[in-house]
């Protein structure tokens, strides 16, 4: 597993197969093959070698909202180490041993809330919902570039006789001082926005 990640994280998911696995190894595919019958299965155990660094050790901190935060910035570091985990997200990929820990202990930060089995899981989904959201969108952001050998200024002037009709023909009254001005304190709204999906459960908890 430890040969699999680093290649993904090397060459993208794309590169990872039992043979190529194997030859990193210097082993024959078919040994490989008497463990690992299947690609879906070597991405189901590579998923959960990377969820085990996610884990936090015990006891969680006390407050509900500072363990939520503790585990919404390790899963964010976890995605920028590896990328493909992303891609992980549209496959049915099966979840095991160190995934499904991290689910308990997620939902173990509820626990001094006195809610409902059904209450902690809609929480839980809105805090999932958030981060996968958010974690998806930088991936993209940080790999298209490198992917298509284009940095955002060629980006930017590929665009701006499309982007400068636009805003000339005053249909982005909006927008068009965000593009001509830029938005100062909008590079990284993940905190923010994470303390508004807080705020809001909270909210919920109080009334």
């Amino acid at each position: 597993m430890a040969t699999a990640v680093a290649l993904a994280d090397a060459e993208g998911l794309d590169a990872v197969s039992i043979r190529r696995v194997a030859a990193e190894l210097g082993a024959r595919a078919m040994t490989l093959y008497s463990y690992i019958e299947r690609k879906e299965d070597l991405l189901a155990l590579m998923l959960d070698e990377i969820s085990a660094e996610v884990l936090v050790a015990e006891p969680l901190p006390a407050d509900w909202r500072e363990a939520l935060l503790l585990f919404a910035r390790r899963e964010r570091e976890l995605v920028r180490r590896h990328p493909w985990r992303v891609d992980l997200v549209h496959q049915r990929v099966a979840v095991g041993p160190n995934g499904l820990r991290h689910v308990e202990q997620k939902l173990a930060a509820f626990d001094g809330l006195e809610i409902d089995r059904l209450t902690a899981w809609r929480f839980l989904a809105v805090f999932n919902d958030y981060m996968t959201g958010f974690v998806i969108r930088e991936a993209v952001e940080r790999a298209a570039p490198r992917e298509q050998g284009i940095d955002d200024a060629e980006r930017a002037a590929v665009a701006e006789p499309y982007i400068r009709e636009l805003v000339d023909g005053g249909e982005l009254a909006r927008l068009a001082p965000m593009i001509e001005q830029g938005v100062p304190g909008a590079d990284d709204n993940f905190e923010r926005g994470l303390g508004w999906v807080l705020d809001g459960i909270e909210r919920h908890l109080h009334r």
